[in-house]
């Protein structure tokens, strides 16, 4: 998937993360669709895997990614019979996703206010033993990124959604898509520069 232009001066950050990012989702591309109509399971089936790994993207902690997901198929089985279209579901894991891992990054900004901060990368070994040296490196600078940034980031290159579809999906407008992901890439460049 190409870029989409958002800097011009950190076109060469913005094609490694591109690089990066677009590499895990062709591994964790979903499989053909079903026959017939689409079900919970196809779609736990078909997504889920999909799922975790933004939620790890985004929360940088794999036990609690599988959480954030299962929270968002539990929230999906609720809401089933409200939904119009398989794509809906989607769109409804995804921004139950994104939501799920805010809420997790608040919890924990508001328990490091009372403990010590400490530093957990709980990325399975098998996930990063899948990446080369530079793709790892882009995945640790993306954990340095301001929630909102790694986000915007995260949706585009991974998720290959749209400004509209990352807008749709954080509650946030497509301009503030658009800034945001130019300053994540700006402070990507920075910190992938500086390490």
């Amino acid at each position: 998937m190409g870029g989409v232009g958002w800097h011009s001066t950190g076109q060469g950050v913005e094609r490694t993360v591109e690089r990066t990012l677009g590499h895990l989702r062709t591994l964790d591309a979903a499989p053909a669709q079903p026959a017939g109509p689409l079900t919970l399971e196809d779609l736990y089936r078909q997504h889920r895997m999909r799922l975790v790994r933004l939620a790890v993207l985004l929360v940088d902690d794999a036990a609690t990614a599988e959480d954030v997901v299962q929270e968002a198929f539990t929230g999906l089985h609720r809401h089933w019979s409200g939904l119009r279209d398989a794509a809906a579901a989607v769109g409804y894991l995804r921004t139950a996703v994104v939501n799920g891992s805010r809420s997790v990054l608040r919890r924990r900004k508001t328990a490091r206010e009372y403990t010590p901060p400490h530093t957990t990368t709980a990325r399975s070994a098998e996930s990063l033993a899948m990446l080369t040296a530079e793709h790892q490196a882009v995945v640790a600078a993306l954990g340095k990124l301001p929630p909102r940034q790694r986000e915007v980031l995260v949706l585009r290159y991974y998720g290959g959604l749209s400004e509209a579809e990352i807008a749709e999906a954080t509650g946030i407008s497509r301009g503030t898509v658009k800034s945001t992901a130019s300053r994540a890439l700006d402070a990507l460049q920075r910190i992938m520069t500086a390490g």
